[in-house]
């Protein structure tokens, strides 16, 4: 039996913006660890299953697609936003 992991989407480090913050993603937690290629030394593996994301408008949605489909599931919360309150004057002190 498959597990997913549903979190919701951090805000990119790398901009401002909170575009699609919103959304609740489904991903596959990996069954084996993924192993050194012996020529190039890449990590990899033949499990394809943490490639897929599927993402949801709600919680609920998620969590109705893994009972749906079988899949064993937790909730990682979403993190709390902290709010950096400062004048323009701070910057100058």
């Amino acid at each position: 039996m498959k597990t997913a992991r549903i979190y919701q989407r951090p805000k990119n480090a790398m901009q401002s913006g909170r575009a699609r913050t919103d959304l609740w993603m489904l991903e596959f937690e990996p069954r084996i660890a993924q192993q050194p290629d012996p020529l190039t030394g890449w990590n990899g593996g033949g499990d394809t299953s943490n490639q897929v994301r599927i993402g949801f408008p709600t919680l609920e949605a998620a969590k109705a697609h893994a009972e749906r489909e079988g899949y064993a599931y937790h909730v990682v919360p979403a993190p709390e936003r902290k709010l950096k309150l400062q004048a323009y004057a701070d910057n100058f002190r």
